[in-house]
């Protein structure tokens, strides 16, 4: 935690000091001593200390100050910092303004100047108070603080990118919690946009994009060099399972993840069929092992980061990131994988992070504890989402659209939800809209088959209905089947024939371009789980191999 702070404020020069050197000398182990000469500029020391989430242990204020009295001061210091003990200097004259002050600010103790000797007149009443303070306190949090409301959108999209990028950060609900809503008015004023993230240094960032929040976290945003032996478009398990086999094998290696390592996997809050975790393993937790696995071999990876463009000039592949630097390379890998599709119904745009949320368990189910739930979607995802939520809600509810929920979804999941008390399974049932104002109130569905409709009320509803690929960024460039998966290997050789141009056969998961391979769930007939992946970004490394040594 950040050392506490002993607070003194006296318009006197002489006397400023002579304290600061008493207090120095018998508190300087175990607290920060900060002065201030004038009423103001303590209170602007009071706001930065709160910014910076600093606690103050000890205010040590002169009475009879120009402008402002101390009593005034503590009036409103302590609006900020109302747990700090509070105690005036007082002249023989102020005697009776400081009795005044223990019924108008809760003062704890006032001292005559002079005060020497201070082993007798000073240290003992303070030791005692700090005692006191030290010992009914919590230690504030020491790291990111992001203060917002459970209903904005902007507010969730912070907490779940900090999240999946496993950076610890404490979160404030302004409307749950009064003195973080002091907070953020003592930093932004009457600056209303959500959320307002403050660092350990005072930095206050106010709705941060995701790249201001990583380049403030101290995650790598900017690539180092301008040329690499192989570029990786994506950091979920196909892409990081080719990072680490390819900085293993030498190869100067750059991985660009425009949200965060793991993918849709690292969203996962179980998963129990990966070998060699017979009790199965978070997403989180495996994003986290299988990043730090490439970091240490020396692979760079750059974090709220999106490519926009790919090209070819020649020998040499080129992607062009959102901020319009461009990294060139020898080989690419695009390892974009699949985002959870949106609902296409009436009110779930507009509850979007107010309640609607796409496979974001993991960040918001603790938010949601005794509350009722839904999980809409019938695959493992949606089977590991609502066995995560299950934890926390009252009762969680899945909408699932097959008649079966085994068509769909592994047996052993299938086994786990059935053995769940407070989980409900409604099958052929499709969502049909949402309903709330401001934060979802209730949801509307039909079942298939009889067009019967049903409304169920919710505090909160978590999407997991399939798939869709990021590979616009290659559009027209590498051949795609209908649904925008890319084709590669033999699926780029209809009838047996090369495609135009080539003097060999495409490697098997090279796409339509020589040198750009595609693995893990963007290709085209993939299976779609997380050995799967991690083998396809291994493999590729082999076949960028072989394309290395014909260039």
């Amino acid at each position: 935690m950040a050392t506490p702070v002993i607070l003194i404020v006296d318009d006197e020069p002489q006397v400023l000091n002579a304290i600061e050197r008493d207090l120095r000398s018998h508190f300087r182990s175990d607290y920060r001593i900060v002065k201030a000469a004038s009423g103001a500029d303590a209170l602007a020391a009071v706001a930065e200390l709160k910014r910076r989430n600093t606690p103050v242990a000890l205010f040590l204020v002169d009475q009879r100050m120009p402008s402002m009295s101390g009593t005034e001061f503590l009036a409103q210091a302590i609006e900020l910092h109302p747990e700090a003990k509070r105690v005036l200097l007082t002249a023989y004259a102020d005697t009776s303004a400081a009795i005044a002050a223990i019924n108008e600010v809760g003062l704890d103790h006032y001292l005559m100047k002079p005060w020497d000797p201070p082993e007798d007149n000073l240290y003992p009443i303070l030791d005692d108070l700090l005692s006191d303070w030290s010992a009914n306190v919590l230690v504030p949090y020491d790291g990111i603080r992001i203060a917002g409301t459970l209903w904005s959108r902007s507010s969730h999209d912070a907490k779940d990118f900090l999240a999946r990028n496993r950076i610890p950060y404490q979160w404030l609900d302004i409307e749950a919690d009064e003195e973080a809503r002091k907070l953020v008015e003592a930093a932004v004023g009457d600056d209303r946009r959500l959320p307002v993230a403050f660092f350990p240094d005072g930095t206050v960032l106010i709705e941060p994009d995701t790249q201001a929040l990583a380049e403030k976290a101290g995650l790598q945003t900017q690539a180092t060099q301008p040329f690499y032996d192989v570029v990786i478009i994506g950091a979920g398990p196909a892409g990081l399972g080719a990072a680490v086999y390819a900085v293993t094998e030498g190869l100067r290696t750059v991985m660009i993840e425009r949200e965060a390592t793991g993918g849709q996997a690292g969203t996962s809050s179980r998963i129990e069929n990966y070998l060699g975790f017979p009790n199965g393993i978070s997403g989180a937790d495996l994003a986290r092992r299988a990043t730090a696995q490439a970091e240490r071999f020396g692979a760079e990876i750059l974090t709220a980061q999106e490519v926009t463009a790919v090209r070819v000039e020649g020998p040499y592949r080129i992607v062009t990131l959102g901020d319009g630097t461009e990294l060139s390379c020898h080989a690419l890998i695009i390892a974009t994988g699949v985002s959870v599709r949106l609902l296409d119904i009436p009110g779930a745009s507009d509850l979007a992070g107010a309640g609607v949320y796409y496979g974001a368990a993991t960040t918001e189910a603790v938010n949601y504890r005794g509350h009722d739930v839904l999980v809409v979607g019938g695959a493992n995802s949606a089977g590991q989402g609502a066995m995560f939520l299950s934890r926390y809600a009252k009762k969680v509810t899945m909408l699932v659209r097959s008649p079966a929920i085994e068509q769909g979804m592994s047996k052993y999941l299938v086994d786990q939800i059935a053995s769940t008390e407070n989980i409900e399974v409604v099958l052929s049932a499709e969502v049909t809209a949402a309903h709330g104002d401001g934060r979802l109130a209730s949801v509307t569905y039909k079942n298939v088959d009889t067009g019967a409709t049903s409304s169920i009320d919710a505090d909160a509803m978590f999407v997991f209905i399939g798939a869709e690929p990021h590979t616009d960024l290659v559009a027209g460039l590498v051949e795609r089947n209908e649904a925008g998966f890319i084709l590669t290997g033999r699926d780029v050789m209809p009838g047996g024939k090369r495609p135009k141009g080539w003097t060999r056969d495409p490697y098997s998961l090279e796409t339509s371009v020589p040198g750009i391979f595609a693995v893990g769930d963007v290709r085209q007939g993939v299976m779609r789980r997380v050995a799967s992946a991690v083998g396809d970004g291994a493999i590729a490394i082999s076949f960028v191999h072989q394309y290395l040594r014909t260039v």
